[in-house]
């Protein structure tokens, strides 16, 4: 067994752990065997870094050594048990070997989504929808049995750079009922094309943010929309102009999958307590999800 599969394990093992511990549902023996047939699932498949991988038909990522990518519908099937429902737009997930973090891959066929709002946003405008919407999604959560979440504020404020089409925001996150020490980060960043956008939301505590959004950036920097499929090939006479601006990435369209982030960060925010245990853990945990002897 490789040294990168070794990390993978002791990441999905701990993620294992702390589905259990911290979340109801997961203590019946269906959900036990969708983990366990998710994770065998991602092992197969995840593509180690350094890697060029290709995303769906629209642009090629480089994934630097360290990172390991899982694609679909692997990804998917993790994300699931994690407790989110299906996700339409998810194109794959990348972790990291050692670390607790980890970035949500996804493409929406939007359209192209004309950026001249960019000169124009108020970022308090944005915060106050973005809290909307978060407050009508809690609506949601209740009803299936996840904890509402709170918006505490921009981590980062709104930046798009208008040269390479890319953009750049961050809001801190929080369990409503939970105090202010245990706050997440969904570190957004968004690469434009001619027909829609791809997504790399980088998921991880506030504390660690300073020095895990370079991660994500140089992931944005190393995605490269695919000949044909670029911002600047959009065909005003033949193609598709999405129905929102550039702005709804911020305040609209992101309020609904804020959601989807903050169950993740319960999981990352359990597991940097719990990596102990699932490290000590791990030979007879291993052998229950991967059908592995014990070494």
């Amino acid at each position: 067994m490789n040294m990168i599969v070794k990390q993978f394990l002791k990441w999905v093992a701990a993620l294992f752990l702390i589905a259990f511990s911290h979340f109801a549902y997961a203590q019946n023996a269906a959900t036990e065997a969708e983990m366990k047939a998710a994770f065998d699932e991602a092992k197969k498949v995840m593509q180690a870094g350094p890697a060029e991988i290709k995303l769906i038909d629209q642009a090629v990522l480089k994934v630097p050594a360290g990172q390991f990518f899982v694609p679909m519908p692997a990804a998917g099937r993790i994300m699931r048990a994690m407790g989110n429902s299906s996700i339409e737009s998810l194109i794959g997930a990348i972790f990291p070997e050692q670390g607790d973090w980890m970035i949500v891959a996804e493409y929406e066929k939007s359209g192209y989504i004309k950026d001249d709002d960019a000169k124009d946003w108020n970022a308090d405008d944005l915060l106050k929808s973005l809290r909307e919407g978060t407050e009508e999604g809690n609506k949601e959560r209740v009803q299936r049995g996840i904890p509402e979440m709170q918006l505490v504020g921009w981590a980062e404020k709104p930046n798009y750079d208008a040269a390479t089409h890319r953009l750049v925001w961050s809001a801190i996150t929080k369990d409503k009922q939970a105090n202010n020490d245990n706050q997440g980060v969904n570190y957004n960043t968004y690469a434009l094309g001619r027909e829609g956008y791809i997504s790399l939301n980088l998921v991880t505590a506030l504390n660690d943010l300073p020095q895990q959004k370079a991660i994500a950036k140089d992931l944005l920097g190393h995605l490269e929309f695919t000949d044909g499929k670029r911002y600047s090939d959009f065909n005003v006479s033949t193609d598709k102009v999405a129905e929102y601006g550039l702005a709804a990435l911020i305040g609209g369209v992101a309020a609904k999958k804020l959601g989807l982030f903050a169950l993740i960060f319960a999981f990352l925010a359990k597991f940097a307590k719990l990596a102990l245990v699932a490290v000590v853990g791990l030979g007879a945990l291993v052998a229950k999800l991967f059908g592995h002897k014990k070494a």
